[in-house]
């Protein structure tokens, strides 16, 4: 059985056609030739040596984090997009890195914890709005338990952060649509809302 939400399109407010960063690439990387033109939607081919670039989406990860409480961490937002809006700790992944490394570095980045055990739960697609383009990712959710909740400092890319009860958690105030939706199905896991 495949676990996680299956959302059309339409719920993320993008229109397909609209998703395509392709046109940006006017040069074939490889050869430098100006016939790199469309192949497929999600490729362009180089009519001159024959490469073709497919256009995938970033690996980010997001992770929620209780304390013994049950209270979720959440962060203020330091950064565009959505600067000063509720987050959760996460980002994107770097080049040669597992997703559950990824979870585990950002998470330390940003709130100074240490991640023990990272679970996968689902994954969304995501639009995320960067330097004026409008970049793909594939968000990937972990269920993340820390050594020391105590231990907490904003840090990076985390301008504040704070346990909130799952009940008192409003979705309308995270800027990040995938994590707005991604909150929702966390907090419809059986046990997650009190």
């Amino acid at each position: 059985k495949l676990h996680g939400p299956a959302r059309p399109w339409s719920f993320f407010n993008v229109k397909r056609r609209d998703m395509n960063l392709l046109e940006k690439f006017e040069y074939c990387p490889v050869c430098g030739s100006s016939h790199f033109e469309k192949d497929t939607q999600k490729s362009k081919k180089c009519s001159n040596c024959g490469f073709e670039y497919f256009m995938n989406p970033a690996a980010a990860v997001v992770a929620f984090i209780t304390n013994d409480k049950g209270e979720l961490l959440v962060e203020k937002r330091n950064n565009e997009p959505a600067k000063g809006t509720l987050d959760l700790p996460g980002g994107f992944a770097d080049v040669l890195e597992t997703a559950e490394e990824s979870i585990m570095r950002e998470v330390k980045e940003e709130t100074g914890l240490a991640v023990t055990e990272a679970r996968y739960l689902f994954s969304l697609p995501n639009v995320y709005r960067y330097s004026g383009l409008d970049i793909q990712t594939l968000d990937m959710f972990f269920a993340c338990k820390v050594e020391d909740a105590s231990q907490l400092k904003a840090m990076d890319d985390a301008a504040e952060c704070m346990w909130i009860a799952p009940e008192d958690i409003h979705t309308e105030l995270f800027g990040l649509r995938s994590v707005r939706q991604g909150l929702y199905e966390y907090l419809n896991i059986d046990g997650n809302r009190r």
